[in-house]
C-alpha cells in the first residue's frame, strides 16, 4: 500500500546543490552557500506531489560517515535512527568519481536510494556525459540527471524517488576486495540482534574500521572477532585496515566513474580562464581586492542615491524632528514615525543591496577564491584562508560567523577567528556608518572606516597571535567551479536575511524611538549622560548626550543611531560635526559586541574568553576613538 507521506533525506557531499534542490521542492527560506561545512543542521520542509506529501529533509554536506565530525554524526543517526524512506543520493556530475566515494558507504547501509546527477550542465561544457542507464546497472538504483538551479529534471526526480519509495529500492550489494570481503560476511554471520535501521553488512564493514561507537555496541565476543580480522587484513596490506577499506572504495569508485561517463576532446572554457586570473600569484589579489571593495562601494553608492530619494519622500509627508513636548501621545506617535523612517531608509537602500551582493559573491564561486588569495595575509594573523569565510560573514551578522567557524580545524584557530570577527562590521554596525558618516559626511570616510576596521582586525589578530602561539594547519579547501547563480537563489537567500533584519530592527526602531523620547522628555536619561561625561566629552570630544547612546549601543549597534534619531532628529549633520560624527561611528563600531554575540562567545569558548575579547573591543575603541578626535581636527 502506498504511504500517504513520505519522508526523503538529500545526503551528499558539500556544494552538489542538494541545498537548491531543496529550496526548489520545497520554497524553504534555507540560505544556501558555496562553500564545505554550510549546514551545520538538517533544514526540513514539504511539498505535495501527485497527491501525496513528501517531508524533505536536507541533510549536512560531508564526505563519509567516519563520525569525525558533528555534520557526519547527525546525518548517519538521521538515516540509520529515523530511516527516511528514500535517501536521495546528490552528485556532482562533473566530479563523479570523487562523489562515488560516499555513494558506497550509503549504498552499504542497505536504505532505498535513488542517484541525482546534479549540474550535467557543468559537466558538459568539460566535456563530460554521463549515461545514466550504465550508472543504475552498476548500483541498482535509479539515476536521474538534473540542474537544479534552472529546475530541470526534479520533476522526474520526485517521480522516480516516490517508485523508490513505494517499491522500496535498494541498491546492490557491491562487493570489495577478497580479504576485506571475507572478513565482512566472517562478521556478519556472528553478529548479535542489531536494533532497527542498522544494516548488517555496514555494521560488519565499521568493525573492520574500528569504529568507535559501533565497537561499543558489541560483545566482547564481537569486538575480539573484528580485532583479529582486521589484523589480517592490516598484515596482508601492510597498512591500517581503516585505510584498506578507504582504497577499496577508491578503487571501486574509479571503476563505476569509468564506465558510466565519456570524456570527450574540450577547448578552454572562458569559466576555467577566469579561474586562473582570480588564482594568479599576482591578479589574483588584485581581482579579490575589487571583489571586497566592489561589495562595499556597490553598497555605499547605491544606497546613497535611494536613501536621498526616501527622506525625502517620507519628509514631504510629515517632519521627522523629534519631539520632547507636549501630550505623552503626540511624542509616543513622533517616535515611532521617526523609527519607521530611520528603518526604511536603512533597510530598503542599504541592506538589501549589500545582501544581493554578498549572495551572488558566495553562489558564484568567488569567495572561495577571495579565501583562498587570502591565504597567506590571514596566515599573518595565524589563521588560514578558510577563515575569510566566517569573516565575510560577520559583515552579515557576527552570531552565524562565529558559529561558522566550526569549519576551521582548531580550537585555538577557532577562537582567533572569533576574535576577529568580534571587530568585523556586521550588519548593525554597517547601519551605524551608513546611516551616520555615508548619509551625513560622504561616502569615502564611510569606505575609509570600513579600511580602518580591516586594519585595526589585523592589528589585534597580530597581538591575540602573541597571546595564542602555535601552528596553523595548512589549508584544505575544495574549490568548486565558477558559475552564474540562479536569481531566484540570490533573492530568496538575500529576503531570507534581510526578513530577519526586519522582523528584528522595525519593531525596536518604533518602539525604542517613542520609548527614548518619552524617557528624555521626562528628564531621565540627563543623569546618566552626565555621569559618562568625562569619557564622552572630555576623551572622545563627543556631545553630552553621547553616554546614553553608547549604553544603547551596547545592546545593538543600531540603537545608538535609534537613540540618535530619537534625540536630535533625522538631520543629524546639524545637531553634530563631522568629527563627532566619525568618532561616534568609530566608536559604536568597535567598543562592545552586542548581546546576542556575547552569548554565543560564551557557548562557544566560555566566559573568560569572551571576557578577554569584549575587554579588548571595549579598550581599543576608547583608545582609537580618542586619538582619532585629536587626529579628525587636522584633517578636515
Amino acid at each position: 500500500m502506498k504511504k500517504s507521506e513520505i519522508t526523503v533525506a538529500l545526503a551528499g557531499n558539500a556544494n552538489v546543490g542538494k541545498s537548491v534542490i531543496f529550496n526548489q521542492l520545497t520554497g524553504s527560506n534555507q540560505i544556501v552557500g558555496n562553500w564545505p561545512g554550510k549546514t551545520v543542521e538538517r533544514a526540513e520542509g514539504y511539498l505535495q506531489f501527485q497527491g501525496r506529501s513528501i517531508h524533505i529533509i536536507d541533510l549536512p554536506g560531508i564526505y563519509s560517515f567516519s563520525t569525525y565530525s558533528m555534520e557526519e554524526i547527525v546525518s548517519r543517526d538521521f538515516i540509520i535512527k529515523e530511516k527516511p524512506d528514500v535517501v536521495v543520493n546528490v552528485l556532482d556530475a562533473s566530479v563523479l568519481e570523487r562523489n562515488l566515494f560516499f555513494t558506497l558507504q550509503l549504498i552499504e547501509m542497505d536504505v532505498p536510494m535513488v542517484i541525482c546527477i546534479n549540474q550535467v550542465d557543468m559537466a558538459k561544457q568539460k566535456g563530460i556525459v554521463i549515461d545514466e542507464e550504465k550508472l543504475e546497472k552498476a548500483l541498482g538504483v535509479p539515476v536521474v540527471s538534473t540542474v537544479a538551479v534552472k529546475g530541470q529534471g526534479l520533476q522526474e526526480l520526485l517521480r522516480k524517488t516516490l517508485e523508490a519509495a513505494d517499491k522500496n529500492i535498494k541498491p546492490h550489494v557491491i562487493e570489495y576486495g577478497k580479504e576485506v570481503e571475507s572478513g565482512i560476511r566472517e562478521l556478519m554471520e556472528h553478529l548479535p540482534e542489531l536494533p532497527e535501521g542498522y544494516s548488517r553488512r555496514w555494521v560488519a564493514i565499521k568493525l573492520l574500521e574500528n569504529d568507535p561507537e559501533i565497537t561499543e555496541m558489541m560483545p566482547c565476543e564481537v569486538r575480539d572477532l573484528a580485532k583479529r580480522l582486521a589484523g589480517e587484513v592490516e598484515r596482508i596490506h601492510n597498512e591500517p585496515s581503516f585505510s584498506v577499506i578507504t582504497s577499496e572504495r577508491y578503487a571501486l569508485s574509479n571503476v563505476i566513474a569509468s564506465g558510466a561517463q565519456e570524456q570527450t576532446d574540450i577547448s578552454t572554457s572562458f569559466s576555467e580562464r577566469l579561474d586562473s586570473f582570480l588564482t594568479h600569484p599576482v591578479y589574483g589579489y588584485i581581482s579579490s581586492a575589487l571583489v571586497v571593495g566592489g561589495l562595499l562601494l556597490w553598497t555605499f553608492v547605491v544606497g546613497e542615491f535611494f536613501s536621498d530619494i526616501l527622506t525625502g519622500i517620507f519628509g514631504f509627508f510629515q517632519p521627522v524632528d523629534p519631539q520632547f513636548s507636549g501630550s505623552v501621545t503626540s511624542i509616543i506617535w513622533n517616535g515611532a514615525f521617526g523609527g519607521v523612517v530611520a528603518g526604511l531608509t536603512l533597510v530598503i537602500p542599504f541592506v538589501i543591496p549589500f545582501y544581493l551582493m554578498l549572495s551572488y559573491i558566495e553562489n558564484s564561486g568567488l569567495l572561495t577564491r577571495v579565501a583562498f588569495m587570502m591565504d597567506a595575509f590571514m596566515r599573518k594573523i595565524g589563521l588560514h584562508g578558510k577563515a575569510l569565510i566566517p569573516l565575510i560573514l560577520g559583515y552579515g551578522c557576527s552570531v552565524p560567523a562565529i558559529d561558522s567557524t566550526r569549519i576551521l580545524e582548531t580550537q585555538r584557530e577557532r577562537l582567533l577567528a572569533a576574535f576577529a570577527i568580534s571587530f568585523a562590521p556586521c550588519a548593525a554596525r554597517t547601519i551605524l556608518i551608513l546611516g551616520l558618516v555615508a548619509l551625513f559626511v560622504n561616502v569615502w570616510w564611510a569606505i575609509g572606516l570600513y579600511a580602518l576596521d580591516l586594519l585595526i582586525i589585523f592589528i589585534m589578530g597580530k597581538f591575540a597571535l602573541k597571546a595564542l602561539p602555535g601552528e596553523t594547519t595548512g589549508l584544505i579547501m575544495e574549490m568548486h567551479a565558477l558559475k552564474m547563480p540562479s536569481f531566484r537563489v540570490i533573492a530568496r537567500q538575500t529576503w531570507t536575511r534581510t526578513k530577519s533584519l526586519i522582523y528584528l530592527v522595525f519593531p525596536i526602531y518604533i518602539v525604542g524611538s517613542a520609548l527614548i523620547q518619552v524617557l528624555y522628555a521626562f528628564g531621565v536619561l540627563d543623569p546618566i549622560s552626565s555621569f559618562m561625561a568625562p569619557l564622552t566629552v572630555g576623551w572622545l570630544k563627543l556631545p553630552v548626550f553621547a553616554g546614553i547612546l553608547l549604553i544603547l549601543g551596547a545592546v545593538r549597534k543600531e540603537f545608538i543611531l535609534l537613540g540618535l534619531v530619537s534625540l536630535v532628529g533625522t538631520n543629524i549633520g546639524a545637531a553634530l560635526t563631522a568629527q563627532q560624527i566619525l568618532v561616534l561611528t568609530l566608536v559604536g563600531m568597535l567598543y562592545f559586541p552586542c548581546l546576542s554575540t556575547i552569548a554565543i562567545l560564551a557557548r562557544e569558548f566560555g566566559w573568560k574568553s569572551t571576557s578577554v575579547i569584549t575587554l579588548a573591543n571595549l579598550g581599543s575603541a576608547i583608545l582609537i576613538g580618542g586619538i582619532f578626535a585629536r587626529i579628525l581636527p587636522f584633517i578636515l
